[in-house]
């Protein structure tokens, strides 16, 4: 292992042993409290969701990708990490200044931050100066916000662009305004998607490339 990998291993076994943590002590707590204690939370993507997102970006060979809600930094990690690989680089978008820092932390430690630019702020006003055209855009932020950032990046879109959001099927709270997502992605003419359901749903959608 390459001390690039192992830096990458070492900061992922991180956010594992923080996962298992707060498992532990959500499950502790009655039912009636567990959803005010949400955003102290990591809520991750899930594993196997990462690793599929990285696999798209570096199979796609993005170079700008976007991130809409940085959280902690969980999924963050994944894709700096095909950025990498791509030679591309990822702007990250978070409303809370106390997760932006947490997550700015684990991805120094994996040595991946310079590959990151930090967007912090409403998402809908900052994306607005989003350099493109964007490649690769992973959506997981405050659900009602879905379709106004697709329509603010929908133009800066490139051809080929990939699109991920997640919880699609999942919580069961979310799914009207997943399902009002969906249906406005599907309504643009050179969009294709499809749901699948992996960890908390992703819907995958590609900008269509002009034929000549």
């Amino acid at each position: 292992m390459t001390p690039d990998e192992q830096a990458f291993s070492d900061v992922l076994n991180h956010y594992r042993q923080r996962i298992e943590t707060e498992q532990q002590w959500i499950e502790s707590l009655p039912a009636e409290q567990r959803l005010g204690h949400r955003d102290l939370l990591l809520l991750e993507v899930g594993e196997d969701a990462a690793n599929l997102l990285a696999d798209l970006i570096i199979g796609a060979g993005a170079k700008t990708i976007v991130e809409l809600g940085t959280s902690y930094g969980y999924s963050t990690l994944f894709l700096a990490r095909a950025a990498q690989l791509t030679g591309g680089r990822v702007y990250t978008y978070e409303l809370a200044e106390e997760k932006q820092s947490y997550a700015r932390e684990r991805l120094g430690e994996a040595g991946l931050a310079d590959l990151v630019e930090w967007r912090l702020g409403d998402a809908v006003s900052l994306l607005q100066n989003q350099p493109g055209p964007v490649d690769f855009v992973f959506i997981d932020l405050w659900k009602d916000l879905y379709i106004p950032c697709f329509e603010v990046l929908y133009p800066n879109l490139a051809q080929g662009a990939i699109l991920v959001a997640d919880n699609m099927l999942f919580p069961e709270r979310s799914q009207p305004d997943a399902a009002a997502y969906r249906a406005a992605v599907r309504a643009k003419p050179d969009i294709e998607a499809v749901l699948l359901d992996i960890c908390n749903g992703l819907d995958i959608a590609c900008k269509l490339k002009r034929t000549p």
